[in-house]
């Protein structure tokens, strides 16, 4: 279970314990509905912050996808700023079931790390990719430079990057989450091999986004 869950579930254990306690001023249908609904939170906040293991390829000529998820969007465009060259984005789509944590999805360096406040769209809605709060992350490495964007969604409110300029990154490590439904975008160089579909589900850290060529 990822560490970021703890404060939120003891912050719930805590509400669970005051309504057991308030057997004197709640009636007994009263404590039995609020007890079952903290109990609920906490189970859901324990499934939601899962952090199972991945079996990470042992190949160095290969995008993973950085998340779980669904692939809703696969487009070119001729003109991507911070590269300054056309490029290939691959978006996937986090819904509240699927596990959070984001994945290094190549091994290498840090070269770009920006974080800019913005709206809270749905992450489905494709104007969230422009509108809503970000964090760009740009990875130098024997894959080229490839850009990883987390966005948050209508109800994401925090992203969490634990990355830093400068950093030696492996792929398939752990390196944050956007937490409660969200939204990642992968900016790939046009020498790599698309490897999924629109409609694909992913596992991050495990499933293969694209081939170097």
């Amino acid at each position: 279970m990822y560490k970021e869950s703890f404060n939120i579930i003891m912050v719930e254990i805590l509400l669970l314990i005051l309504t057991v306690f308030g057997w004197g001023i709640l009636t007994r249908i009263e404590l039995l509905v609020s007890a079952s609904i903290f109990a609920v939170m906490i189970f859901f906040t324990i499934y939601f912050f899962r952090d199972p293991e991945r079996n990470i390829p042992e190949r160095d000529d290969v995008v993973l996808a950085p998340a779980d998820g669904r692939v809703i969007r696969i487009h070119d465009v001729s003109h991507f700023s911070l590269s300054e060259a056309s490029a290939k984005i691959v978006t996937i789509y986090l819904s509240l079931w699927d596990v959070h944590i984001n994945r290094v999805p190549v091994s290498g360096r840090v070269t770009y790390l920006n974080h800019s406040p913005g709206c809270f769209h749905p992450a489905f809605d494709n104007r969230s990719a422009t509108r809503n709060e970000n964090t760009m992350i740009g990875i130098s490495g024997a894959m080229g430079k490839i850009f990883l964007k987390q966005i948050a969604g209508m109800i994401a409110r925090r992203i969490v990057c634990r990355l830093q300029m400068g950093d030696q990154v492996i792929r398939g490590q752990r390196f944050g989450m956007i937490k409660f439904g969200s939204r990642v975008e992968m900016v790939l160089p046009q020498s790599v091999s698309i490897k999924v579909s629109v409609g694909d589900r992913v596992k991050g850290g495990e499933s293969i986004i694209a081939e170097k060529i």
